[in-house]
């Protein structure tokens, strides 16, 4: 693949503050700001976030401890009273005002996903895209999907039966640092609207995007302390997630998600869970060869191919074999990679040195096996 050269690491004073050494992004300050909004951790070991384009630090976060997670859920039960007893229509307009506000400072958040995700702005633009129409549907139709319903009783005419919708109470939700905007709205957005209070833990990776919608959500009118973020591992504080949960929702890994159901099913409460995909393309030989290959550089390198629904294999019919092999091949090849705060590039960074061994790992494992490599597979600087 061709690439880009990333954006300037060295620190220019004539540019304003950067995070993570990346010109253009939101400063420090603006950083500390929004870490300043982390629940507990002030008597636990922080971490530094550092930005994948750089490597430089982007902030410090806290860590919260096991007592501070249960006390953040004590605080969440006593808002949550107050927050479903406002009927389903005044919580919606908070979430309508949450939709224009994401709408009008999106490029704050544009820069805070790239430079912590590490993505394009156009995936990073994805995540927007995804979290105002969350907003606004929520938004629009919150009180219609909330209201009573009258169902048919077991003696038509002379029994009546009805719907009515309560909150779960707290909501606990963890969240992935893949798409670390769009997936907090997804889960917490409709939380709200229902009438729960949340604790969020988004992933230590790239939580500043969680805390700006969540800035933003206070912003339009969510009341203090509905909403709350913890951050620290799973190892440290997933009981007291767990136990204090009235429901659960997890996105991540399909061996955390299996852990994780057993501990809310010997509680006996309700969860979520969506986990790792495993996801094919099929081409059939009627297929528009061009059409195709453009589709499927989409679906495997959107977000750097770091998404549960990415395509990790694509079956083709020997007929089309090697036409769709080389408009794959010269499709990838042409995607611009780069660093910049802009829509130039097309693919940005893989999130973690983590991800890069992952990566490096498939790709060796393909090579010892017989693979051929036609374009890429060598890390960039």
């Amino acid at each position: 693949m061709t690439s880009t050269t990333p954006a300037n690491a060295v620190e220019d004073t004539s540019l304003p503050p950067t995070v993570g050494g990346v010109a253009g992004a939101p400063g420090s300050a603006r950083a500390a700001e929004l870490v300043a909004r982390v629940q507990g951790g002030a008597d636990s070991a922080p971490i530094r976030m550092r930005a994948p384009f750089t490597g430089l630090p982007i902030a410090t976060l806290p860590q919260a401890t096991d007592a501070d997670v249960r006390k953040v859920f004590a605080d969440a039960r006593t808002t949550q009273r107050a927050w479903a007893d406002r009927s389903p229509a005044e919580r919606a307009r908070v979430l309508t005002r949450l939709h224009d506000l994401v709408l009008a400072r999106q490029d704050e958040v544009l820069d805070l996903v790239q430079v912590e995700a590490g993505k394009a702005r156009l995936d990073a633009f994805d995540e927007v895209s995804a979290t105002a129409l969350v907003a606004a549907y929520y938004g629009r139709h919150a009180a219609k999907i909330l209201a009573p319903r009258r169902i048919a009783g077991v003696i038509p005419g002379l029994t009546r039966a009805g719907e009515i919708r309560h909150p779960k109470g707290v909501v606990g939700i963890i969240s992935p640092w893949n798409y670390p905007l769009a997936l907090t709205a997804m889960d917490v957005l409709p939380a709200l609207a229902a009438g729960n209070a949340v604790v969020q833990k988004p992933d230590n990776q790239t939580a500043l995007s969680a805390l700006w919608l969540h800035e933003l959500a206070e912003e339009a009118g969510l009341p203090a302390g509905t909403w709350q973020i913890v951050l620290g591992r799973g190892s440290k504080i997933g009981t007291a997630l767990v136990e204090e949960s009235d429901y659960l929702c997890f996105t991540g890994s399909t061996p955390t998600g299996k852990e994780l159901a057993g501990q809310v099913a010997k509680r006996l409460t309700s969860y979520s869970l969506e986990l790792g995909g495993k996801n094919p393309m099929v081409v059939l030989p009627d297929a528009d060869v061009a059409k195709a290959a453009t589709g499927a550089v989409t679906a495997c390198f959107s977000s750097a191919g770091q998404l549960c629904v990415s395509v990790e294999r694509i079956y083709v019919h020997e007929d089309i074999r090697d036409e769709f092999t080389r408009a794959f091949v010269a499709r990838t090849a042409a995607l611009r990679l780069g660093g910049a705060l802009d829509y130039q590039a097309q693919m940005g960074s893989l999130t973690s040195e983590d991800q890069l061994a992952a990566v490096s790992a498939h790709v060796e494992d393909a090579r010892a096996k017989g693979a051929s490599v036609l374009t890429g597979g060598r890390a960039r600087p």
